[in-house]
């Protein structure tokens, strides 16, 4: 197991999603990973609409820590080249976006963090079902 997918794994676990993750190859941490953080978008949503500010604050620091420890943290820009450096500028500004919309009780931030991620989760399935296609 690489450096990264126990890094992966780690920042998985540290949130309090456990299922799966030690049977799970890379690409499924990652797939897993991307469920994490919306789930806590989506509860972040939630709580911004019934007024829980605390509630709020643990889920979009849940959605951070995903982001940002796992998704980011789980990037090789060395062998990555440009796509991991894109990826990672992409990664910081979601995080952005979930901070500010901690900051400020904004769900247009949330919006498009959720946004992001759901179309990056998307991109990764669909590279999962090409390799397995191939395989």
């Amino acid at each position: 197991m690489t450096m990264t997918s126990r890094h992966a794994i780690s920042a998985y676990v540290q949130t309090g999603i456990e299922s799966g993750v030690p049977e799970a190859d890379a690409h499924r941490l990652v797939e897993m990973l991307f469920e994490g953080a919306l789930t806590a978008v989506a509860d972040a949503r939630i709580k911004l609409t019934a007024g829980d500010i605390a509630g709020r604050g643990q889920a979009i620091s849940k959605a951070i820590s995903i982001v940002d420890e796992g998704l980011r943290g789980s990037l090789d820009i060395a062998k990555g080249g440009e796509v991991a450096s894109r990826l990672e500028a992409l990664y910081q500004f979601i995080c952005s976006r979930l901070l500010h919309a901690n900051l400020k009780g904004e769900p247009k931030p949330l919006e498009e963090a959720s946004a992001l991620l759901a179309r990056l989760q998307d991109a990764w399935v669909q590279i999962g079902e090409s390799e397995m296609a191939g395989a």
